[in-house]
């Protein structure tokens, strides 16, 4: 197979032209709850449910999510742009937030369009990253539009049909 190099900033911005849905990803840990902002999030299965995110390893947060049996993954409404903001520059900034916490230690957070609660079911390492893959104990859904984010910068639902 070919390796072929290019440019990181222009791979970056190619992928940046697939937009994606916007996650932000908790879980508890012994120093206190943390989050991270995530676009990396997939559906993999129905049968069993599993679902899949990665985590770069670079990140300050890499550690806590590596380690973590049971982490949740919060699908952000369109009305929910500061926490996407929020949880890419703190992993600990939870205040003001109405949380729950559900039987494995994980904060909830409220009002998500979709909230997948799950155990690790493996750990993939994938170059500067690790793909972390769930399976699904539990689930919340309400209606609503997503959040989303391509270009380097979150949308809503209505400004990427060209409304807003």
């Amino acid at each position: 197979m070919e390796h072929v190099v290019c440019d990181p900033l222009l791979l970056r911005n190619a992928f940046g032209c697939f937009a994606t849905g916007v996650t932000v990803v908790t879980a508890g840990t012994s120093d206190g709850p943390v989050a991270i902002t995530a676009n990396s999030f997939s559906s993999v299965s129905l049968d069993p449910p599993l679902v899949l995110w990665s985590i770069g390893r670079h990140s300050r947060r890499f550690d806590a999510f590596a380690n973590a049996s049971h982490y949740a993954i919060h699908v952000l409404a369109e009305d929910q742009t500061e926490l996407c903001w929020r949880f890419s520059k703190s992993g600990s900034d939870f205040a003001g937030l109405d949380l729950r916490w559900n039987e494995h230690g994980v904060p909830l957070l409220p009002r998500a369009l979709a909230r997948f609660e799950c155990s690790v079911a493996g750990r993939f390492p994938a170059g500067d990253h690790m793909i972390l893959l769930g399976r699904v104990l539990d689930l919340e859904t309400q209606e609503g539009s997503p959040l989303l984010f391509a270009g380097g910068t979150s949308r809503t639902h209505s400004r990427a049909q060209g409304a807003g």
